[in-house]
């Protein structure tokens, strides 16, 4: 098992572009391959992406664009900075399409967004 640090989350969402996405999914795939580990620990990989998310949203210049990382399936993540919403309208200023899912647990996931996968 590998423990990639937040420095190295950060570093691998800085280089998602405009219009494409990640998952943390991915990211720990990625990163249990390159280290030679059968997996990377899940619990910490979302709270680094948290930790991320907020360090850049609290920086006026070098942002990372933290909104174009998806939690499984393509969902939202509720715990970025502005919530569902704000993730929301940057990933649709992108061109990317939101839909809701449930009645009462209700989420939101990218449409199609294996279609807009970067590459690592």
């Amino acid at each position: 098992m590998y423990f990639a640090p937040p420095i190295d989350y950060d570093r691998v969402m800085r280089l998602v572009p405009y219009g494409k996405l990640l998952t943390v999914g991915v990211i720990r795939e990625h990163f249990a391959k390159a280290s030679g580990a059968d997996f990377t620990e899940p619990i910490t990989a979302g709270i680094f992406v948290s930790i991320v998310a907020w360090a850049s949203f609290q920086r006026k210049n070098d942002k990372t664009p933290y909104w174009r990382t998806l939690k499984a399936n393509g969902e939202l993540n509720a715990k970025y900075p502005g919530g569902i919403e704000a993730q929301k309208e940057m990933l649709e200023k992108e061109g990317h399409t939101v839909i809701q899912k449930g009645r009462k647990n209700i989420r939101y996931y990218v449409k199609d967004y294996e279609n807009a996968l970067y590459s690592l």
